[in-house]
């Protein structure tokens, strides 16, 4: 299994309690200079039948969906109102899940992402969420 640190164009992010749980949480730039989000599964990330489990996918989407959520917001805090995942086939343990975000629309208070999650050239999964931009005042 390949090292992942800065030498390889990865780095760790500090995501929080939750996602430092399951991760670290990765990022890299893309050659179009996106933002690309990763995890390195193992089998601690696996539900009962040997696959990553679907709370470790959508976990992984929404981190995604949030950072860029948050640049697009000129970096107030925003939260997930509703994601909707669509799994396409299974991630299994050793695999690296790659994933980025796409901002589709944009009010005043919402934002509408799509993202994308890969393991290699698998397709794993999608999402569709819509995020809200609250006020920094609003955050605990």
């Amino acid at each position: 299994m390949t090292q992942l640190t800065e030498q390889t164009g990865w780095k760790e992010l500090k995501a929080g309690p939750f996602m430092d749980g399951i991760g670290p949480i990765l990022k890299t730039r893309a050659l179009d200079g996106s933002n690309i989000y990763g995890l390195r599964t193992d089998a601690s990330h696996c539900n009962a039948i040997g696959s990553v489990h679907g709370g470790v996918v959508t976990g992984v989407l929404d981190q995604a969906i949030a950072i860029e959520a948050w640049n697009a917001a000129n970096r107030q805090p925003t939260v997930t109102l509703q994601m909707d995942t669509r799994f396409v086939t299974a991630a299994r343990a050793g695999d690296l899940l790659e994933a980025s975000a796409t901002l589709r629309h944009a009010t005043r208070s919402m934002l509408f992402v799509d993202a994308d999650l890969y393991a290699g050239d698998r397709l794993i999964a999608t999402a569709t969420a819509v995020m809200k931009i609250i006020a920094k005042k609003d955050t605990p």
